[in-house]
């Protein structure tokens, strides 16, 4: 009896290709790489942050959020008090500014500790054990 294409090709399917697994361990942390790594993670995150602040003050300043929490610190405070004159676009892009430049900092040397870290613990521990597979 003659067999069909697709009886030929289910056979074909059913057949396992030979993948080669690997198995390696990861001892060591480049400290240079690691920081470098964690320098443009901290800058997108800074980017974030500021695209952040500006969204938000853009949508409260549009919905006049800002005006109402000055008239009730004005009449809380006494009308020489206005809040207002501290809560607009140049100050709060410098704040925006301000915690992005300290998230960019502590983000890169959390970045180089954490490999020293790692780098240290391997001793101890004989590093992080990988497996990879050739598909």
């Amino acid at each position: 009896m003659s067999s069909s294409v697709a009886e030929k090709l289910a056979k074909k399917s059913t057949k396992r290709t030979s993948t080669k697994q690997v198995r390696l361990k990861l001892v060591y942390i480049d400290f240079w790489s690691a920081v470098k790594l964690s320098f443009l993670a901290a800058i997108a995150v800074a980017v974030v942050i500021v695209v952040f602040f500006f969204l938000v003050y853009t949508v409260l300043n549009t919905t006049g959020v800002f005006t109402k929490v000055g008239g009730l610190f004005t009449d809380i405070a006494g009308p020489g008090n206005n809040i207002l004159q501290y809560v607009n676009l140049p100050q709060v892009m410098a704040f925006a500014g301000i915690v992005a430049l300290l998230n960019l900092i502590v983000i890169t040397l959390m970045g180089a500790l954490l490999a020293g870290l790692y780098n240290l613990s391997v001793k101890i521990t004989g590093g992080l054990l990988v497996g990879f597979t050739n598909n």
